[in-house]
């Protein structure tokens, strides 16, 4: 894994909310990989989380969203594999490094000390797949953070004919926790933030083995997959060490879901483990 960061891709990141990162996996990895989470997406069959008590309720449907990709959550769980790449320490040092660059935030956030996973993700656009329409991640999650982020991992080439990614530079800075369902209307968060059409989208195209980081808040979409292959992706979130529940549900499990109140931290080794802090800041 290429676990480099250049000073302009760190500054990228702060400005814009996203940047794309070449080569990140070599052609032997990219199919270490990709093996590994295919191979979890058949294990868990229609279930949609793998690992939760209650996953047999989160299954596939007919729904529009269900068209837009095939997603599988949690793999990590059940994959030693997988849990190698999206655990892997250099790549919480990496997520770090880029989020310590975007600290020009609101005032009462916490300094960036490091990672816990949150959950990752495969999306699998399928031949003929629905476009995902504008939305912003964090305002799904179970805490309130400006400096959650996603890794993002080509596993077959995203083309902007199968569905590449595309992002709104700088929307991180102006967007808050409102957010909107991946529908059938592309442009309903512009409803909300009607500010972020006065700015160009940017289009991330990636051969295998290409990702892209992206801030919590930056905007994000990606078109219809108009061709008859599959556009596989491997993606993983990361919350900031010291985030609290906010009161949404998200992934977590009924039996952790039972002992939270709002405001405690998230802080459950098990579930969330720490993928990367730093030893020379304090927690928050």
């Amino acid at each position: 894994m290429n676990f480099s960061l250049s000073d302009e891709q760190i500054a990228a990141y702060g400005r814009d909310g996203f940047i794309a990162h070449r080569a990140f996996l070599s052609p032997s990895e990219v199919s270490e990989l990709k093996a590994a989470v295919l191979a979890a997406i058949a294990g868990v069959g229609r279930n949609k989380i793998a690992s939760r008590d209650d996953a047999e309720t989160m299954t596939e449907g007919d729904t529009y969203y269900d068209s837009v990709f095939t997603q599988k959550l949690n793999l990590w769980r059940i994959s030693d594999t997988i849990k190698r790449y999206m655990l892997h320490p250099e790549l919480g040092r990496m997520c770090t490094r880029l989020e310590q660059a975007n600290e020009i935030t609101a005032p009462d956030d916490s300094p960036v000390d490091g990672f816990r996973v949150w959950h990752d993700q495969a999306l699998i656009k399928e031949p003929y797949g629905n476009p995902t329409a504008w939305h912003l991640d964090t305002p799904y999650w179970s805490f309130c953070s400006r400096h959650a982020l996603s890794i993002w991992i080509a596993l077959e080439d995203a083309t902007l004919e199968n569905g590449a990614m595309w992002f709104i530079p700088g929307s991180h800075r102006l967007a808050n926790f409102e957010n909107v369902p991946i529908g059938q209307n592309l442009s309903s968060l512009f409803k909300v933030y009607p500010e972020m059409t006065g700015v160009d989208p940017v289009p991330v195209p990636m051969k295998a083995g290409d990702c892209s980081f992206h801030n919590g808040l930056t905007a994000h979409g990606a078109g219809a997959n108009m061709t008859r292959g599959r556009r596989i992706a491997m993606t993983c979130a990361y919350m900031p060490i010291g985030s609290t529940f906010n009161g949404n549900r998200n992934i977590l499990p009924p039996a952790l879901l039972g002992q939270l109140e709002v405001g405690d931290v998230l802080e459950d080794d098990d579930w969330n483990p720490i993928v990367h802090q730093e030893t020379t800041r304090s927690t928050p």
